[in-house]
């Protein structure tokens, strides 16, 4: 089993959302950061990780993050603050190279 992460990503003003998954976290916090990819993310600097959960198996993950998005805005919100409430950077405890 491979462990996976569903993560929201927000701009410096917190008035965007991106939610994804990936199987490794570190490397896509600096795809994220380097705007490897043009995308949505890329496009409204999605660059602060408020928050992370993981999982132990990537169907779950994938399960989960199709939940954050079919939710308004005000439940990501709630998610972020119960597990963020200052809305740091979570990456940055990263190791990101």
């Amino acid at each position: 089993m491979q462990k996976s992460w569903v993560y929201i990503l927000t701009n410096k003003n917190n008035t965007v959302f991106y939610t994804g998954d990936t199987s490794n976290i570190q490397k896509r916090m600096y795809q994220h950061n380097h705007k490897i990819y043009e995308g949505f993310a890329a496009k409204y600097n999605c660059e602060k990780l408020v928050f992370v959960q993981e999982f132990s198996e990537i169907n779950q993950a994938i399960e989960y993050e199709k939940k954050i998005k079919s939710g308004n805005r005000s439940r990501k919100e709630k998610l972020i603050n119960g597990q963020n409430p200052d809305w740091i950077d979570l990456s940055k405890d990263m190791i990101l190279g």
